[in-house]
């Protein structure tokens, strides 16, 4: 297995650890529907030009295409986003990260539990370890303080990281076969539809915000997300489940909220504790374990 489809997981995990910070920063301002639809045209407006300059022409998407990108953007990218973006108003970045390492448990438990595909042991544990590196990352050395409060919030993400799950195993099939579209095509297709759906809603939220006073931070930070954090991350997203799957792909996941945590440190200015080390060092062996192979 080339050693680039894992690099590529863990810069996708940095991607997105910017997202919390951006979104956490922007999301007051912006009303959900457009906030998201804003994202998701800036990255189809990065994503159609590139897939046009590697193809040398638009791809002829087949049905089957249209319905599995309609699926993907509908679970991840219409309701993950929502969901997203409703827990950012109500709870912290790091609180909010912690639904990305809901994202594999819940994935194995939809293959195992709908698609009859269990995992082995290993991965089992893998699992569990990476999990519970996370947690010591985000409870800062105290496991029981994440499950001491749950708000709104926290019920919001984990409805998110159910949409995520099925998402990943969307993607999955939509990406089988000789004639499937490459990994670009349908991360394009996918996030037109995305924009097109989200912008449905922008009409409802006209009277809630006022384009002039957006500041260049905002924009900056829809930039981000589009760019960054949708055009290049869901490209080498869609490629990690095409070579090792939904199972060991969403494990590195779990690196989101650490890199989440770094970045708020750097950037927000929010000490570095020991646990986070320590955590971050746990999720790792997990991601190792569930990705390691008798080959």
């Amino acid at each position: 297995m080339p050693h680039s489809v894992y690099l590529k997981l863990v810069g996708v995990a940095a991607l997105w650890g910017g997202t919390f910070i951006a979104g956490r920063w922007i999301a007051a301002a912006v009303p959900h529907f457009t906030l998201a639809a804003l994202r998701f045209w800036a990255a189809f407006l990065v994503l159609a030009p590139l897939l046009w300059w590697q193809q040398r022409h638009w791809p002829s998407f087949r049905p089957r295409d249209w319905a599995f990108a309609c699926g993907l953007a509908l679970s991840g990218l219409v309701l993950y986003n929502l969901f997203f973006f409703g827990a950012l108003e109500r709870i912290s970045a790091s609180r909010t990260a912690l639904v990305v390492a809901l994202n594999p448990v819940l994935t194995a438990m939809l293959l195992a539990l709908v698609l009859r595909q269990p995992l082995e042991l290993h991965r089992w544990l893998g699992i569990i370890t990476a999990l519970l590196g996370v947690s010591i990352v985000l409870a800062k050395g105290d496991l029981l303080a994440i499950t001491a409060r749950m708000t709104y919030g926290e019920w919001l993400m984990i409805g998110g990281a159910l949409c995520w799950a099925v998402y990943s195993l969307i993607g999955r099939d939509a990406l089988r076969g000789e004639q499937a579209p490459s990994s670009l095509a349908l991360t394009t297709l996918t996030t037109l539809c995305g924009a097109l759906m989200l912008s449905l809603g922008i009409p409802f939220e006209w009277s809630e915000w006022q384009l002039a006073e957006l500041g260049w931070d905002v924009w900056a930070g829809i930039l981000y997300l589009g760019v960054g954090g949708t055009a290049l991350a869901f490209v080498w997203y869609a490629d990690g489940l095409r070579a090792i799957g939904p199972a060991r792909t969403t494990v590195f996941n779990n690196l989101v909220p650490v890199f989440g945590v770094i970045f708020g440190s750097l950037l927000l200015r929010e000490p570095v504790l020991t646990s986070m080390w320590i955590g971050g060092l746990v999720a790792l062996v997990g991601i190792s374990l569930t990705n390691w192979t008798r080959r």
